[in-house]
């Protein structure tokens, strides 16, 4: 009976102490033996390769593979690594603001609740400020203001406007409201323009001021030529002011002589001694509006720096200032062109999602190193927030310095430009020497420096593509440098500051542009290098002037003639010779001559190549030739 019980219990499922610790080493053995087999398989793995590196070791010279290892060991850094950790200064004057939200705010729904209502006060001052500084009505009975950039103007360039300048009518009989934005006395032209025989380049384009009509105080004295920056032209006449941009109402008189130059308000009108089609003057608006850019600044710095005072959490600080910075930038400081604010609103919201994106990437690779465990908020908020403000309003802070676009044509023609760009690659030099002397104190040199050696080799592969040109954005420029601010490091928070500022301005202004453009998209309105028309002036009389020039040039249709910058004539082929009559109202001025070849096309129609710089013909019938080059 005793030898029929086991069975029993084994069918039962009941198992005997024996058998369940037989159980547990027959796992245990299997566990060890795939233990053992992992081990096999990863050591074959390793030393699959190793008789090919031992042979390669074989062939180097030991001398250099001694150096080759020392100077590997020495980028590894010390053993064991140094952690970079910053202690703050003065650490229980800078945590009393952290202590009150303990205090105060003891649980975290209550923080939440309290963020949340930051939050809220936060977007109904924002949004308050910018509705007062954005939305007017009416101006003096002429309806709401039209608004007008730093750059708006009646009148294009060269042959912008067409035969007698037929595209930018009318030129008389016409009066509006405007409005313009605050800064707008430091908008320059950025390639060559032409007043006359004047060159005018990285100066603000007005021509006029003050005429002999004009009284203290009464801005219809004052008459523009059409090519004037209008916003610029009303800080001359005292319309507006620069510091707060303001509306008034301007009003197209037509043709207009002799306009004077006049260095008001912090603006040197040009002068021009001859005649031109289109001219402007202006009316003082009745109704108070300015531009309210610095007060919404002041009003972002304030909540985000309470905010970098009083929360512990780098996320929310980060993303916070991020989205702060964003939409100052973009609805305020460096607003992009934009029709009504509405327009302006959705252009902004558009870029936001990308932008964010980007952000949460960077955040998660590179910046939470830095923000992490940072136990020193007043150091935060001035080294990391201050010069992330500084660069997210850099069109303003950085504008001394005489570097507009890091292209090779821009920084060649710009007076400055080498030995800014001289300074700023010796700065960046000591500032990597910095931090990969920090990096390696941290044992991560080596990882950092593959990384820009792959960056540097991708950027080398895209310059090389033909007919492309590469482009390093405000935001390329930040994305390609956060990797090196990734320690916590009084340094580090400066840089990474500047960073995340510059990246937020390129969007906020230009977006996502691509870091390949091609010459066209660069090109603008620079001179093109096309062939230019050889003119011999010929009878010069005080009355009238004879020209001529030699055949055209293969894959030319015609020749162009600017008289004092407005098309007058637009000759055929078959025409190298053409009469030229001065007109009896403008007998005592001289007239400036500029001629260009065009083309034909059936898919771009006229295509206008450069004009020649400008030949005067003076009242008493001389003739002054032009020089050589292009306008």
């Amino acid at each position: 009976m005793a030898v029929m019980e086991q069975p029993q219990d084994i069918e039962s499922g009941l198992r005997q102490p024996s058998a369940a610790i037989s159980d547990e080493n027959r796992k245990s053995v299997d566990a060890r033996t795939e233990l053992a087999d992992d081990d096999v398989i990863r050591r074959r793995d390793a030393t699959r390769g190793q008789p090919f590196i031992d042979n390669l070791r074989q062939r180097i010279p030991q001398p250099i593979q001694s150096r080759s290892n020392a100077i590997v060991n020495w980028l590894r850094g010390p053993e064991p690594p140094h952690v970079w950790k910053i202690r703050p200064f003065l650490p229980r004057l800078q945590q009393l603001p952290l202590r009150l939200v303990d205090r105060f705010l003891p649980r975290q729904w209550q923080r939440v609740f309290a963020l949340f209502i930051f939050y809220v006060c936060w977007i109904a001052t924002f949004a308050a400020v910018l509705h007062e500084s954005s939305i007017v009505e009416d101006v003096d009975g002429y309806g709401p203001p039209v608004l007008a950039d730093c750059g708006s103007t009646f009148w294009s360039e060269n042959n912008g406007c067409g035969l007698d300048g037929i595209s930018c009518q009318p030129f008389a009989n016409s009066s509006f409201a405007f409005r313009c934005p605050a800064s707008c006395a430091s908008e320059e032209v950025l390639n060559p323009r032409y007043v006359g025989a004047q060159e005018v380049i990285y100066e603000t384009l007005v021509v006029g001021g003050p005429t002999e009509n004009a009284g203290a105080g009464d801005a219809s004295g004052f008459v523009y030529r059409g090519d004037s920056f209008i916003c610029p032209a009303a800080i001359h006449a005292g319309i507006i002011s620069n510091a707060g941009g303001g509306c008034g109402v301007v009003s197209l008189i037509g043709q207009h002589n002799n306009y004077p130059s006049v260095t008001r308000n912090g603006i040197s009108s040009i002068g021009f001694d001859s005649s031109f089609p289109s001219s402007f003057t202006f009316a003082h608006g009745s109704v108070p509006c300015r531009d309210l850019r610095w007060q919404l600044l002041a009003v972002s710095v304030v909540y985000t720096s309470l905010l970098c005072l009083f929360t512990r959490s780098p996320s929310v600080f980060f993303y916070s200032i991020v989205i702060g910075c964003y939409l100052q930038a973009a609805l305020a400081t460096d607003t992009p062109e934009y029709a009504d604010v509405y327009t302006l609103v959705s252009t902004a919201m558009g870029k936001l999602l990308p932008l964010l994106f980007v952000m949460q990437v960077m955040y998660q690779l590179y910046i939470r190193q830095t923000l992490f465990g940072l136990a020193a908020p007043v150091e935060r908020t001035v080294l990391w927030l201050g010069p992330c403000w500084v660069a997210t309003v850099a069109d303003y802070t950085f504008e001394l310095i005489p570097l507009q676009r890091l292209t090779s044509h821009d920084i060649n023609q710009q007076p400055g430009a080498i030995a800014s760009l001289v300074v700023i690659v010796v700065v960046i030099i000591f500032i990597f020497l910095g931090q990969a002397w920090a990096f390696r104190r941290e044992g991560r040199l080596l990882r950092y420096l593959g990384l820009y050696v792959c960056l540097g080799i991708i950027i080398g592969l895209l310059a090389a593509i033909p007919n492309e040109d590469l482009r390093i954005h405000h935001y390329i420029l930040g994305l390609l440098l956060i990797p090196g601010t990734s320690i916590q490091t009084r340094p580090s928070l400066v840089y990474q500051g500047i960073l995340v500022g510059l990246f937020i301005n390129g969007i906020a202004k230009w977006g996502f542009d691509s870091i390949l453009q091609t010459a066209a998209e660069l090109q603008g309105d620079a001179i093109l290098g096309t062939s230019l028309p050889v003119i011999t002036a010929i009878n010069a009389t005080a009355s009238n002037i004879a020209f001529s020039w030699p055949g055209l040039p293969d894959g030319y249709n015609g020749t162009s003639v600017l008289v004092n910058d407005v098309e007058r004539h637009r000759f055929g082929q078959d025409v190298t010779s053409f009469i030229w009559q001065r007109l009896q109202e403008d007998q005592s001025f001289p007239e400036y001559m500029r001629f260009a070849f065009y083309t034909l096309s059936a898919v771009s129609g006229t295509e206008m190549g450069d004009y020649t710089k400008a030949g005067t013909w003076f009242a008493n019938g001389t003739w002054e030739q032009m020089k050589a080059g292009a306008s």
